[in-house]
């Protein structure tokens, strides 16, 4: 199967930056769409960006102009530049990737397992 792991979360004082990373590994075919998501404690998981394998990008509007998602198809990996933080940007972010796996061509979405962002002064 597909498997990511995240890494690039931490501790910042709001009006800082950071830099996520997501990488794909195991039986993988093709990348399609990638995706970050976060989710902060007592709400519901949301949406904050998506890459198309043609390197269209969306955002949510409550990180629009602040946030670049970008991906490197040659690594399998998905980026998510974070800049001009804020203390409501606090949740645990997790990428999804809509994939096809190597092994019987299935296609469906994967996700990790998540990394802690933080903003707090």
């Amino acid at each position: 199967q597909v498997q990511l792991v995240e890494s690039g979360g931490g501790l910042v004082q709001p009006g800082g930056s950071l830099r996520l990373s997501c990488a794909a590994s195991g039986s993988i075919f093709s990348i399609h769409a990638m995706y970050w998501y976060r989710q902060a404690p007592g709400k519901q998981r949301e949406w904050v960006a998506t890459i198309t394998s043609d390197g269209r990008t969306t955002y949510a509007d409550s990180v629009k102009g602040r946030f670049t998602i970008s991906r490197d198809n040659g690594k399998n990996t998905v980026y998510l530049q974070m800049n001009i933080l804020k203390p409501e940007d606090t949740a645990l972010y997790y990428c999804k990737v809509d994939a096809t796996n190597g092994i019987n061509l299935s296609r469906r979405d994967f996700w990790g397992r998540g990394t802690q962002v933080t903003v707090s002064s």
